[in-house]
């Protein structure tokens, strides 16, 4: 109830902020983006349904392509804490109409899945936003991959365990929707502006400014890292 209640509040407050200005709801991607962070907010995908649909009185496919074009998901762990499952029981008793968007959802993604794979019922099933276990179980991961148009992983080993791990078919069915965007030191930010002087030290010694946008030229530093003068310079920058 907390987690639908904070989701909602913010959608609400969203919509209407962007109503304020006489302009199309269609044009909503293009100024608001919406990050899920982990799946704790995912229910956000079939309220936004829910508010598009019934409130604002647009079609499934309307709604469903500002929908997808608004939300994306980072993934911050493999951990099963980030990889929430709710029990559709549970679901059906407090949020009944966000379940049938749930079911609409996960029946137009599988006919896309099943016309792809036509003779492959275990992908199906491994796709399923819906376990069926028992209780049969809404996994909000797959939800959160569905509905939106980007899933980001922290760091490049984790986004490989993502792509490559943790959700294999998802990355076969749609490799540009997985993306790799680091957690860390942004060099701008926490170098350049921070530490000027220690900013020039690095362009002097590095021989270049490219360190600025690609951190990884750093490593030529490595071969002249006991340099008695860099290690002066490096002091004194600091």
């Amino acid at each position: 109830r907390q987690q639908y209640f904070y989701v909602s509040a913010t959608l609400q407050d969203i919509l209407r902020r962007f109503k304020k200005r006489p302009r199309s709801l269609f044009d909503l991607p293009n100024k608001v983006a919406i990050q899920l962070n982990e799946t704790h907010p995912a229910i956000a995908i079939p309220e936004f349904m829910r508010l598009l649909i019934d409130e604002e009185g647009l079609s499934w496919e309307e709604a469903w392509q500002i929908v997808y074009n608004t939300f994306a998901y980072t993934n911050h762990t493999v951990m099963p804490e980030a990889l929430e499952v709710w029990p559709v029981p549970l679901v059906e008793k407090l949020l009944p109409r966000h379940l049938m968007i749930i079911y609409e959802i996960n029946h137009r993604f599988l006919t896309e899945v099943r016309q792809r794979w036509p003779d492959d019922p275990q992908r199906v099933a491994r796709m399923s936003i819906i376990e069926e276990s028992e209780p049969k179980l809404v996994r909000m991961a797959h939800l959160a991959i569905i509905g939106c148009h980007k899933v980001n992983g922290v760091a490049e080993i984790h986004t490989n365990l993502l792509r490559n791990a943790l959700f294999p078919d998802f990355s076969e069915m749609w490799p540009g929707k997985f993306e790799n965007i680091t957690n860390g030191v942004n060099a701008r930010r926490w170098l350049l502006q921070a530490n000027p002087a220690l900013s020039a030290v690095i362009s002097k010694w590095v021989g270049n400014h490219e360190w600025i946008h690609d951190l990884g030229t750093l490593a030529s530093l490595r071969r002249i890292a006991f340099d008695p003068e860099l290690q002066r310079d490096w002091r004194g920058g600091k």
